[in-house]
């Protein structure tokens, strides 16, 4: 059945959860608002929000290289524990974020961290290619805003599709790992190199 974006956001808000779960759960629950919840809660999805604000001071550094050593990467993913750096389940989080950096080429981990001269520059962007494109000037302001987020889904790592399951972005794919692990993990830092290109560095606003 067809979900709106409507009642998708409907149970973000009350849930906290991604929109891709929110949207998964919602197709589950046949459009059902409150048994779309419950699903989330079952998963532990819901819940996983609230450890956000949770302080993640372990952790592990975790890389990549490429084949043909052409390219790699460094990533630095946190966690509460160290137990939980341990186990499998956060190891392999880690290395497919760390794949993740090297196949998509983020810039950025979220979308808070992108600098607002390059959030103008895009919007100047975006706007004179509606003007090119002869759209109406009423409509330019929302012709700007979406092609704004589909460049933050582009350079932002949180915001890009799992390469793995490109219907789940990254942001969920650690909410689903803070729903099993029952810590609050976060991406601090990350390096990519390129031979012959140097090295594009982005560490997480504190």
């Amino acid at each position: 059945m067809e979900i709106s974006a409507q009642l998708v956001k409907q149970l973000r808000d009350r849930t906290g959860a991604g929109m891709m779960e929110c949207k998964k759960a919602l197709v589950e629950a046949n459009g059902d608002l409150a048994e779309a919840e419950v699903v989330l809660r079952k998963q532990g999805i819901a819940s996983a929000s609230k450890k956000a604000t949770r302080s993640t001071k372990q952790g592990v550094i975790g890389n990549y290289i490429h084949a043909g050593a052409q390219m790699g990467v460094l990533i630095e993913v946190n966690c509460e524990s160290d137990f939980v750096a341990r186990t499998d389940d956060f190891q392999q989080l880690v290395k497919d974020l760390a794949m993740q950096v090297a196949a998509a080429d983020p810039q950025f981990v979220r979308r808070e961290d992108v600098t607002a001269a390059v959030i103008e520059k895009e919007k100047e962007i975006a706007r004179a290619r509606g003007i090119a494109e002869g759209k109406p000037e009423k409509i330019l302001d929302k012709i700007v805003e979406g092609r704004l987020a589909k460049f933050f889904e582009e350079i932002c790592l949180l915001e890009q599709p799992f390469i793995r399951e490109n219907t789940t972005t990254i942001a969920d794919l650690i909410k689903s790992k803070i729903a099993k692990l029952g810590e609050n993990i976060s991406v601090a830092r990350f390096v990519r190199f390129k031979v012959g290109g140097g090295a594009a560095e982005q560490t997480a606003a504190e």
